[in-house]
This record gives C-alpha cells, sequence and structure tokens, in this order.
C-alpha cells in the first residue's frame, strides 16, 4: 500500500497515456471516431503534455542560448584583443611621430653650427633631490667628455662630469653645483644663473639692484665661463626683487627646458676654445 501511495500520481498518468495505446493496438491500426475514454484520456493529457514540451523546449533553448551567449563573449573578447592591438599600434606610430620631430628640431640646431655635435638619447634619471643629473646612451668611446656642455633646441641642459664606455652622467642646471654665466639679452646685464635643487627654480645672481632686469627678461649664455658657448637660451626671469637693504637684486628664472621631460639631447665637443651658438638660438 505504501508503494501505491508513493507512486499514485505516476500510475495514473502512467494508466491514462496506456489507454489510448491500448484502445489504438486493439483496433488494428485502423482510423474511428475516439470514444469517450479517448476524449477524457486526451482531455487530462493535453496539459501534461503541453508542459513537457515547454520544459524540453526551454532547456533546449536555455541550451542555445548559453552556445550562442558564450559565442558572443569570444567574439567580444577577440574584438577586444585586436582593439588593444591597434591601440598599441597607434601610441608607437604617435611616439615615433613625436621623437622625429625633437630630432627634426635637433638636426635644425646642428645645421646652423660650426661644431659635429653628439646626439645622445637620456637613458636614465638621478632620483636624488639634491644631486640633479640624468645619463645619456653616448660616452668616452663617442667622444663625450667631461666639462662639454649639453643643450637641446631648447636651450641650455647640463655639463657633462662623468663619461665612461658607453655612457655619460649629465649635471643639470638644477643641481646646486651648478652656475653659468648669462647676459641679459635685452640690455647685456652680466648674471649668473644657479641650481637650487630640491625641485626650486633657477637663481639669478650676482644682478647688481640698479641694473635693468625686468620680468620676462631672456637670459642666454654669455660664453665666458668656459662651459657653454655664447648665446644659448637659459630662460626669463621673473618676480624680480630690489630689496632696500643689499647691493643684489633678487629674481628667480624660468628655465627654457622642461628637465623632466628632455628625452634626446646634443653634446656640444668644446675641444679648440669657446664656439659660439648659432645665430638667432639665443632670441626666440
Amino acid at each position: 500500500m505504501s508503494f501505491l501511495r508513493r507512486y499514485r500520481e505516476l500510475l495514473i498518468v502512467g494508466t491514462l497515456l496506456l489507454v489510448p495505446l491500448i484502445s489504438y493496438l486493439s483496433s488494428g491500426h485502423r482510423g474511428r471516431e475516439p470514444n469517450f475514454v479517448d476524449r477524457a484520456v486526451l482531455f487530462i493529457s493535453a496539459p501534461v503534455q503541453s508542459v513537457l514540451i515547454s520544459v524540453i523546449d526551454g532547456v533546449g533553448g536555455a541550451g542555445s542560448g548559453y552556445v550562442a551567449l558564450r559565442g558572443a563573449h569570444e567574439e567580444a573578447l577577440v574584438c577586444r584583443t585586436g582593439l588593444a592591438e591597434a591601440h598599441a599600434e597607434l601610441n608607437s606610430l604617435k611616439e615615433a611621430e613625436a621623437e622625429n620631430a625633437r630630432l627634426k628640431a635637433l638636426l635644425n640646431y646642428v645645421e646652423d653650427t660650426v661644431d659635429q655635435e653628439i646626439v645622445a638619447r637620456v637613458i636614465g634619471l638621478n632620483p636624488s633631490p639634491q644631486f640633479q643629473s640624468i645619463r645619456i646612451n653616448r660616452g668616452e668611446d663617442d667622444g663625450v667628455r667631461a666639462g662639454m656642455p649639453v643643450v637641446t633646441s631648447e636651450g641650455a641642459v647640463g655639463q657633462i662630469i662623468r663619461s665612461v664606455g658607453g655612457s655619460a652622467d649629465v649635471m643639470l642646471l638644477t643641481d646646486p653645483q651648478s652656475h653659468i654665466g648669462g647676459v641679459i639679452q635685452r640690455t647685456r646685464v652680466r648674471v649668473t644663473v644657479s641650481g637650487a635643487g630640491g625641485g626650486r627654480p633657477l637663481s639669478l645672481e650676482l644682478v647688481q639692484r640698479e641694473d635693468d632686469a625686468r620680468d620676462g627678461d631672456v637670459v642666454v649664455t654669455a660664453g665666458s665661463d668656459g662651459i657653454f658657448p655664447r648665446g644659448v637660451r637659459l630662460g626669463i626671469v621673473r618676480t624680480p626683487e630690489r630689496p632696500v637693504v643689499g647691493m643684489f637684486l633678487k629674481a628667480t628664472l624660468e628655465s627654457s627646458v622642461e628637465f623632466n621631460r628632455v628625452e634626446e639631447v646634443l653634446v656640444i665637443p668644446v675641444t679648440m676654445g669657446i664656439p659660439s651658438a648659432p645665430a638667432g638660438k639665443g632670441t626666440r
């Protein structure tokens, strides 16, 4: 009895489905009009059949949807990969274009000079806030010697302080030990441009309090310190102050070169006296 109670519903449904089958087989496969029992069984089993068909269709549809979704995901992944590769290639082209522009500016500088400058790439940066220097990929093997000035098309960068086989270190103008002789282009007043380190701007020193120095004046190298040729741009005078007490005015210099963005430089091989910068390089 427990067996009948447990499987009562299944037996009822099986019986309802079995009766039409027996009736069909006993009729010899001949067509006939459905009797009352057939109609009752069909009426009861039709909803069950509809539910079963819906469940089967739903499972099949879910499987097809999963396969389609997985395929769409894989296609999207391929598209994203292709897009990333395209972006990387575009960035490479932009970098090459920017580098070509910088090298072209350096070559224009070289064409206007009589000395054979050495083009070098920046390969390292000293992280110390007090000792401001960069490392370039040219050294003794390329004719680079300590004491040679280093410039870009925008202006002065620094001075070679150490050179070995294939590399050299450049002390930047911002280093506290850097002192470059300059001249205010408008008035020809001589000045000294010194580094302050620690991310501070260049300092304009040894300018007499009564000298004519104004905000916005351009300062270029004087060519008298034995380091830089004459006329290389150093920067622009900012915030000059004339104290009531003291001989010298106080001012800073906004450098013409963004040192943290320098990527290529020119090393000027000063071996026979002090060369001159090309005409117009200190007046831009």
